[in-house]
């Protein structure tokens, strides 16, 4: 399995939204947001604030991240979506994802990445994902997207 990354371009958003509906955490509003911060990438990559890169595995779009350097900070970026194709999840391609956002991060000076999930139950798989990449919660706010669903706030200090 040969794992190619690369900018995002207009043709993978089709697929890559094809993708994030597929997800069944992902409400439709969710998927919204997503498209919202792809189009504004894809219409001005180099003003919008956010970077967005696809995963090919074998020449076939199978997962993107997006993320960005977090405004008024210094050195601390947002992890605003990472997704795999659900066929393909289990197979590194999410971890490729984020390894090659955390080493652009590092070659941007970045020091802190922050990645905000849901705490909701069928989040569980997402949470134990960025744990097994050496995010910590640092803060929990209870409630916060709905009665009896938290937001996360994880964060990975960089080396």
């Amino acid at each position: 399995m040969k794992t190619t990354i690369r900018s995002m371009v207009a043709r993978d958003k089709p697929t890559i939204m094809d993708i994030l509906r597929t997800i069944r955490e992902f409400t439709a509003e969710e998927v919204a947001v997503a498209e919202e911060l792809i189009d504004a990438y894809l219409e001005a990559s180099s003003s919008c604030g956010y970077l967005v890169f696809v995963a090919e595995v074998n020449s076939v779009v199978t997962g993107y991240v997006c993320y960005g350097p977090t405004p008024l900070t210094k050195g601390t970026w947002d992890v605003y979506w990472v997704a795999v194709n659900p066929g393909a999840q289990g197979q590194g391609v999410g971890k490729a994802l984020m390894a090659f956002a955390e080493g652009k991060i590092r070659e941007s000076r970045g020091r802190l990445v922050i990645v905000e999930t849901s705490g909701r139950p069928d989040y569980d798989k997402t949470r134990r994902f960025h744990r097994s990449l050496g995010y910590k919660v640092a803060a929990r706010i209870i409630d916060f997207y709905s009665p009896g669903d938290d937001k996360l706030i994880l964060e990975k200090r960089l080396a």
